[in-house]
């Protein structure tokens, strides 16, 4: 075992450098996981550049990660050297209401893995062997890296109800739309449309299951879903979380239908048309992260090919090159980029 572990540390989007620390050592309820994989998430570019509202910098990101497991602490049990797995980042205090009735993504002191503690986007880590799941033999660490993203659209979806037969427009086509897009298909509903303003990421949409792909800012948007839906979305999924976008999900909305808010909103105040809200009915609804039973669902759609890792991942770069993986992870050709951590 090496003395000196390196670690990606982010003090902006323009200083992402690697780091030297000690090697940790697993508690007794702990276990010392080696990285193969680490995805870089909207949530770290958004840090990175200084716009998320919940990660300071700088920080030690990786929170999306596969690994091997090194060692485990005298009381981790059910793991062994060896073993290939993922984390489950929500770091919580099982003591709140929220944890106590199992919704403990929302926890009342919750962190997060990777984003408000050192991460996994390092050589070597640790965390406690209950935030860690087996990875299945016949699945892929490429496959397995999407767990994590999977996972956030699969509970948005679930939050939305019964979407059998259902018309659904999803804004924005980045990792996360997309995601909730398979989901959403997945889930039963009958007419997707997709909205971005790249026309690269319509594309990618429309390949990826949409019935159709609309421009964002197309001054006549809300029409335009409605032909292809055949009338307003019953339920939106805003996977952008900005002033405009939660203004065209009101409009693209069906009076009694849902707004689910999956993106991470800009801190501070949002104006929305509370009157629409109220005369149609209208229920908004934010979604975080996810829970066991989502991590479960996420894996099933993944091994059984509902998920194609291959159409998601679209580069990797070494660890050497964190910069570079993120700097990619910004441009528009790309929809999932991973890191990779050499075995030494």
């Amino acid at each position: 075992m090496p003395a000196q572990n390196r670690r990606v540390l982010v003090r902006s989007i323009d200083d992402i450098t690697l780091e030297e620390v000690p090697v940790p050592r697993p508690g007794d309820n702990e276990l010392l996981i080696r990285s193969t994989v680490v995805g870089v998430c909207g949530s770290d570019t958004h840090a990175a550049l200084g716009h998320h509202p919940f990660i300071d910098l700088p920080y030690r990101p990786g929170h999306e990660v596969v690994g091997v497991v090194e060692a485990a602490g005298a009381r981790a049990g059910g793991f062994a050297p060896g073993d290939r797995v993922i984390i489950e980042p929500n770091l919580y205090c099982g003591r709140c209401a929220q944890c106590r009735s199992g919704r403990y993504n929302i926890c009342r002191q919750l962190e997060v893995f990777g984003c408000q503690t050192p991460g996994g986007m390092a050589e070597l880590f640790t965390i406690a062997a209950g935030r860690v799941h087996r990875v299945p033999d016949e699945m892929s660490d490429l496959q397995a890296a999407l767990v994590e993203p999977l996972a956030t659209p699969v509970h948005a979806v679930a939050k939305a109800g019964d979407l059998t037969g259902r018309t659904v427009a999803v804004l924005g086509a980045g990792p996360i739309g997309l995601l909730v897009l398979a989901a959403a298909r997945h889930a039963g509903a009958a007419g997707i449309v997709a909205t971005d303003l790249l026309d690269t990421k319509r594309e990618r949409a429309v390949r990826l299951g949409a019935d159709e792909a609309l421009p964002a800012d197309a001054a006549d948007l809300t029409e335009q879903a409605q032909a292809v839906l055949g009338g307003p979305a019953d339920v939106v999924f805003d996977c952008v979380a900005r002033e405009q976008s939660m203004a065209q999900a009101v409009d693209l909305v069906a009076k009694g239908g849902r707004i689910i808010v999956v993106g991470v909103g800009a801190a501070g105040a949002t104006p929305i048309r509370l009157d629409l809200v109220q005369d149609r009915e209208i229920r908004i609804e934010g979604s975080l992260m996810y829970t066991v039973g989502d991590y479960r669902a996420a894996f099933d759609l993944i091994t059984s090919g509902i998920v194609d890792a291959e159409a998601i991942v679209t580069a990797t770069y070494p660890l050497e090159e964190a910069g570079a993986a993120f700097a990619a992870a910004l441009r528009p050709e790309h929809v999932k980029v991973l890191v990779t951590v050499a075995a030494p």
